[in-house]
């Protein structure tokens, strides 16, 4: 009798356990689908009592004789070192290639000039939770009867800029004159991630990236936004993530060129061991397999050799900032480096580093110049320790899926391959999944027709079947 009453109670115990934990989960999972908004205060001092100022307000580029005779001398000034023999780019920037930069910086480059390219585009700034935040807004000239322009916003990463944008901006609002379908045409908004470029620095920790998002979500409301699409690779792959898991119904789409899953499962480990050999187990196709085994020297020795800066970053980012910070030709090679292995990384192999394969140092110039004016480098690189210091993993936003229609442009020459199958746990509604035929982690620098296709395209999918309206 006993035992039986005792086995009875057991067994309620196990249902009523059982049933809290499926309650739970149904429950929570309901509860857990967006991220809250961060709303934070990051101005100096004491936050003010008063309503903030939402004026938007014209903003333009300018330099000055004094900015310019200081970069000069600075330049003029500069202690090389002796590179290896034969060490190419495998050691960090080449200094014999180096000296050709500078060479031209001091003598061929001209700022100024640069100064008017950047300022063909309208800029902006407004101050939203205490700092002035710094955007591009381009509407497009012309459109065509009875077209509206769908907004889209920009995000870049380090050590990019909005700058990055300036090849791809002209496609995506006027595509027709570039041969590429106006089905679909854009207005185009691209901040200044806030502590990069022509945004105020933080004054506060604790700003990363869901900070960015909410910061980001609040300018495209305040510019009257209510839809609207996202794009980014980099850090903006993270920022428009976490503004899709803050704002889903008023994301239409996502669009990146870097899709990076910082959950790792047991299947995804079980895939790195055994992927190679039965890729249709793991949902794997040929060309993933291609880009990520041998996996160790592929994936393990690969983010180990090239994630140096990102451990720095992470955890003393003020005390390397200060160096670059004073020194323009070691701000050159620090960011140059960036965008010789992220581009490619047999470029390592080549003494000046392949950067001018794919860019030209006008462009390559004009990025580290807008790090040197606005003496950004150490407020942006602060970033890293802010998105890493808790790690990798412990943030309620990567526990989170997307469930907004996600598209993914996989170029070949990103340092990390993220398979769909992969990509697919954290964005559950992937309806677009391209592998690129060529180009790195610049993808809108350096190859800005690819990537504008392939937005046009998924956006295209998006409208025509009303995808957003389903999540």
């Amino acid at each position: 009798e006993f035992c039986s009453s005792l086995a009875g109670i057991m067994l309620l115990e196990v249902f009523l356990v059982l049933g809290t934990v499926i309650i739970y989960f149904l429950l929570s999972k309901k509860k857990e689908e967006t991220l809250p908004f961060k709303e934070g205060w990051w101005g100096k001092g004491q936050k003010p009592d008063t309503e903030e100022d939402t004026t938007i307000w014209p903003f333009k580029v300018e330099t000055t004789e004094e900015e310019l005779s200081d970069l000069f001398r600075r330049l003029d000034q500069a202690r090389f070192a002796e590179p290896l023999e034969n060490s190419c780019f495998h050691y960090g920037t080449n200094s014999v290639y180096l000296r050709k930069v500078v060479s031209y910086w001091k003598n061929q480059f001209n700022w100024k000039k640069q100064v008017e390219v950047l300022n063909k585009y309208p800029q902006f700034k407004t101050k939203i939770q205490g700092i002035d935040i710094h955007f591009v807004h381009v509407k497009p000239p012309h459109l065509p009867e009875g077209k509206s322009a769908k907004p889209l916003l920009m995000v870049h990463g380090w050590p990019g800029s909005f700058y990055e944008f300036y090849k791809i901006i002209p496609l995506l609002m006027d595509p027709a004159s570039h041969g590429l379908s106006d089905e679909h045409i854009f207005e185009v908004i691209c901040p200044s991630i806030p502590g990069y470029g022509f945004s105020e620095a933080p004054h506060k920790k604790d700003f990363n990236s869901v900070s960015a998002a909410s910061i980001f979500y609040e300018l495209m409301l305040r510019l009257g936004f209510n839809e609207f699409y996202a794009q980014g690779g980099d850090w903006g792959w993270l920022i428009c993530t976490n503004l899709a898991q803050i704002a889903p119904n008023h994301m239409k789409g996502l669009h990146l060129n870097l899709a990076s899953v910082t959950n790792m499962g047991f299947i995804h480990l079980l895939s790195i061991l055994l992927g190679r050999y039965l890729p249709g187990l793991f949902g794997f196709q040929d060309e993933d397999v291609k880009r990520m085994f041998p996996f160790l020297e592929k994936g393990l020795y690969r983010i180990l050799l090239e994630s140096g800066y990102a451990h720095i970053q992470a955890t003393k980012p003020d005390t390397v900032g200060c160096g670059l910070n004073d020194s323009p030709v070691g701000l050159a090679a620090y960011i140059l480096e960036k965008f010789s292995t992220w581009t490619d990384l047999e470029f390592r192999n080549l003494e000046d580093g392949g950067l001018e394969r794919k860019f030209n140092l006008d462009d390559l110039l004009t990025n580290i110049m807008i790090y040197w004016v606005s003496g950004c480098i150490v407020s942006s690189m602060r970033f890293y320790k802010e998105n890493l210091q808790k790690g990798i993993g412990t943030q309620k936003h990567e526990r989170l899926t997307v469930q907004v229609p996600t598209g993914i442009a996989s170029f070949p020459n990103e340092i990390m391959h993220t398979p769909q199958a992969w990509a697919q746990k954290k964005y559950t509604n992937i309806v677009s999944f391209h592998f690129m035929p060529r180009g790195g982690h610049f993808a809108a620098l350096e190859e800005p027709e690819l990537l504008a296709e392939d937005i046009l395209q998924f956006v295209g999918k998006v409208e025509k079947e009303q995808l957003w309206r389903k999540k």
